[in-house]
């Protein structure tokens, strides 16, 4: 798109004017079509300025999800190679479950301004209010067997919670297996899909959702947003950037065989542990002490007669 090569342009030489004769010059369009791009532009929340005799420079640029910004100065091997960016989707899960189908490489991720049927694990649905949250969803093609996937789920949230600690200095832990808490409210969850056979995965699609300047009344009870408990609006393309650096680095490790490592440091941000607690999986309920995430990313369960209870799947309450 010619916008976004303008938009790269102006980000090449932002402490200087750019005229509209270099622009025509350097994109093969008339001085016209430049001036008609630039409009495109404006319209889409840039603010650019043009200075008689000097040329036009990028006042502000707004904080808006698009492959163009996200990938600006963005180093990463696998994640992000390729965005595409909508600004209404029903579920980005299902657009890249669709891409995957159709052969779409590892890395790419598909994300929206907003969802108008997000959802979440067990069939729940995902509040996704346009241009607050970041809602997106990443094409994966592990080398692994199907039994192995949740190490993937558990590296998505450890990314989240860590890019939360890196960029707004908040208190970010995990409740297993993936949702992402701060004071005790979730501001993130996370829904892992596969497309597998017996012993091979096709492709896996995890789907982020994540709760940014997001205000509380929008949000369901018992959710929160980083802006809420941050204390001012901050920048949802700094966020979602420094979750791709963080996937990128964590899927690299899981890729070379160090899941050690991740379930290390995945501990490490986790607030079960030790506490007594209640899985709820389908219509079973059952209560012990967290004890321990094993290297297959299964909650180890100490329960009331002294046996371990290892426990693949189900929603998590802490008791106490």
């Amino acid at each position: 798109m010619l916008d976004d090569k303008i938009l790269n342009y102006f980000k090449k030489h932002e402490e200087g004017y750019i005229s509209g004769e270099e622009l025509s010059r350097e994109l093969g369009i008339t001085r016209a079509a430049v001036w008609k791009h630039i409009e495109n532009l404006r319209e889409e929340g840039y603010s650019i300025e043009a200075f008689p005799h000097l040329g036009y420079k990028i006042i502000s640029i707004p904080d808006r999800l698009t492959e163009v910004e996200l990938k600006w100065q963005l180093k990463t091997d696998i994640i992000a190679g390729k965005i595409y960016s909508y600004k209404e989707t029903d579920s980005t899960n299902n657009t890249a479950y669709n891409l995957a189908i159709h052969g779409e490489k590892e890395g790419s991720i598909v994300i929206a301004e907003s969802q108008t049927a997000g959802r979440g694990r067990m069939g729940r649905k995902w509040v996704s209010p346009k241009s607050k949250g970041a809602y997106f969803s990443v094409i994966l093609r592990p080398d692994i067997l199907p039994k192995e996937v949740s190490g993937i789920t558990l590296l998505s949230a450890l990314s989240v919670a860590k890019t939360i600690r890196e960029m707004a200095d908040l208190a970010a832990f995990i409740k297993w297996p993936n949702d992402v808490l701060i004071n005790s409210q979730k501001v993130c969850g996370i829904l892992t899909e596969m497309n597998a056979e017996t012993d091979k995965i096709n492709f896996v699609i995890i789907g982020i959702g994540i709760n940014i300047n997001t205000k509380k009344e929008l949000l369901p009870k018992g959710a929160t947003s980083i802006m809420e408990e941050y204390g001012a609006e901050i920048s949802r393309v700094d966020i979602v950037r420094g979750i791709f650096k963080n996937l990128d680095k964590y899927y690299k490790l899981f890729g070379s065989g160090h899941i050690g490592r991740i379930i290390k440091e995945y501990k490490e941000f986790s607030n079960f542990l030790g506490t007594r607690v209640q899985v709820a999986y389908h219509n079973t309920k059952i209560e012990g002490y967290a004890v321990d995430v094993d290297k297959d990313g299964a909650l180890i369960l100490r329960m009331d007669s002294g046996l371990n209870e290892r426990v693949l799947a189900g929603d998590v309450t802490m008791l106490r």
